[in-house]
């Protein structure tokens, strides 16, 4: 965070308590009750209150585009969390992942892309790294984009001991674009790649065809 950032930020670390962690489940997430007392904006410290946390490992997704084709590479996979609504749990997405122990995200972003849509990554750009959804989880994510040969990617990938089946395929940027505005892709961290490159699209292609 830069110095001017910070000096917007109205509070930091010292500024809340924690009076109580419970753990109500532990799974692959863990969703934990926390019982906080803050400082407020008008002055004082807040009651204590009661916020469930869904907590998980930090996660890194990647957009892999072929600035010489211009096209990026999507995939799709079926999301159990989609099922509550009317369109279909088969998703457009962009590869993601969770990290590792001691691993670094733009590590994870292309250990993904080679497992999820057997992309090898040429070089990476990151794009935005942003809290998921603070009001009820911890999750951070990292996007970037990667540079990308499209010329032999698509297919079905996906590890088997962990019974992903994820169907990788290229698409010309300009009607991913479309498909987004369209309101075919619902996915936010694939939403905001795929704006970020419609507005960056340029910058790569000097960084990336002049080297």
């Amino acid at each position: 965070m830069t110095k001017d950032a910070e000096k917007h930020l109205t509070f930091n670390h010292d500024d809340y308590e924690i009076l109580e962690r419970e753990i109500l489940y532990q799974g692959i997430f863990r969703l934990a009750r926390y019982h906080i007392s803050h400082k407020m904006f008008n002055g004082g410290w807040s009651a204590p209150i009661k916020r469930e946390v869904l907590e998980r490992l930090s996660a890194a997704a990647i957009l892999p585009y072929d600035p010489v084709l211009d096209q990026v590479v999507l995939i799709e996979q079926f999301r159990p969390g989609a099922i509550a609504y009317p369109t279909s749990p088969w998703l457009i997405e962009i590869v993601a992942g969770v990290l590792d122990q001691n691993e670094k995200p733009d590590e994870l972003a292309i250990r993904e892309a080679k497992e999820e849509a057997g992309c090898e990554i040429e070089a990476l750009y990151p794009i935005y790294d942003y809290f998921v959804s603070p009001g009820g989880s911890n999750e951070y994510l990292n996007i970037y984009c990667g540079k990308v040969n499209t010329g032999s990617i698509g297919g079905i990938h996906g590890l088997q001991q962990e019974h992903e089946d994820i169907r990788a395929f290229v698409m010309p940027a300009d009607e991913a674009f479309d498909r987004m505005r369209g309101g075919y892709i619902k996915t936010a961290p694939a939403i905001i790649a795929l704006q970020w490159l419609q507005l960056n699209r340029q910058l790569l292609c000097e960084l990336w065809l002049d080297n």
